[in-house]
């Protein structure tokens, strides 16, 4: 679930054949864009929960490994090869992937635990309270200054947070972690040169060799599922490879042919599916302070779309 980025290749929308859906989005972007926030929030929570008895360290070091391959094919098949190598001699881009590798791992493990010890509903609280990180990283880091209905969508996302924190007892720091490192990574991917493909494979490519040495060390202390387990856990493994490039790619170029406040929509479905699969199909607990800070986090939410159309008018009437 990468921050809005554009595919370095051309995309669904440079061919210019199909009907708008709406002003500046065009179906086939539209239709990429669903299938890969589909992937994210409707098959990868299942795909997890069937690797519930593995190690969540065992399942993202596999992940890493067998996407290595998925996004080379990719790649190749884009034909965008040359902007990897290019990347690869330049020790700063090399330095900066580095980093965003390590944030979107640790994204990636978090995840995986969340869903593998029942918690995905704290996953997907996460995922919602995300958009409002990332206008405090703004804050923060770049000197944007929320208006006014902003502020009061972060105090809402802020006053959920201390209502989970009361009830449960301690902070839900699954939802924070995520929200935090995938915000962290949105802005950071952004200062990288290179595109979200090129950018992905790379980053694989630097986690690979301690991917590798995990495996090894599972393996060494008998507690690996791959090869030594059920055919089903090595198939699981491998898949788990395909199954994080590939909606990476179709995201890519969904967001190639859609505008940025129809992606910052569509990015509610992933955390809704998450939500909607936590409570009716794994049957986590869901009481009266969970509702109430989901409620809050929802209403805040609407005041964060809200100002982001508000917004993308008055540009448009100004520009007219």
């Amino acid at each position: 679930m990468r921050a809005s980025e554009e595919c370095g290749a051309a995309g669904p929308a440079a061919t210019g054949a199909q009907a708008p859906v709406s002003p500046g989005d065009t179906r086939q972007g539209f239709a990429t864009a669903i299938a890969a926030y589909l992937l994210w929030g409707l098959v990868l929570p299942f795909f997890m929960k069937a690797l519930s008895h593995v190690s969540p360290v065992e399942i993202v070091a596999h992940r890493v490994l067998w996407a290595l391959p998925a996004g080379a094919l990719i790649l190749l098949w884009l034909g965008r090869t040359a902007d990897l190598k290019a990347a690869l001699i330049k020790p700063r881009v090399v330095a900066m992937a580095a980093v965003t590798a390590t944030v979107i791992s640790l994204n990636w493990g978090i995840y995986v635990y969340a869903i593998v010890s029942n918690q995905a509903l704290e996953a997907s609280l996460g995922y919602y309270i995300n958009p409002l990180i990332s206008v405090v990283l703004g804050m923060v880091f770049l000197g944007e200054k929320p208006n006014r209905p902003q502020w009061v969508a972060i105090a809402l996302a802020g006053l959920a947070v201390i209502i989970l924190t009361v009830f449960a007892g301690r902070l839900p720091w699954i939802s924070l972690v995520l929200a935090l490192s995938f915000g962290t990574y949105g802005y950071l991917r952004k200062t990288l040169p290179i595109g979200p493909s090129q950018g992905f494979l790379l980053e694989v490519i630097i986690l690979s060799p301690i991917a590798i040495a995990l495996i090894g060390w599972y393996i060494a202390q008998g507690e690996s599922h791959f090869l030594a387990g059920s055919a089903f856990d090595t198939i699981m493994l491998i898949a788990a490879g395909p199954v994080t490039a590939i909606p990476l790619v179709l995201y890519a170029f969904g967001a190639k042919g859609l505008r940025l406040s129809t992606i910052g929509v569509l990015q509610y479905l992933v955390p809704t599916l998450i939500f909607v699969i936590a409570v009716f199909v794994f049957g986590e607990p869901f009481a009266l302070p969970q509702l109430i800070a989901f409620a809050l986090i929802w209403l805040a939410l609407i005041i964060y779309t809200w100002t982001l159309f508000a917004e993308r008018r008055t540009l448009a009437a100004a520009r007219t």
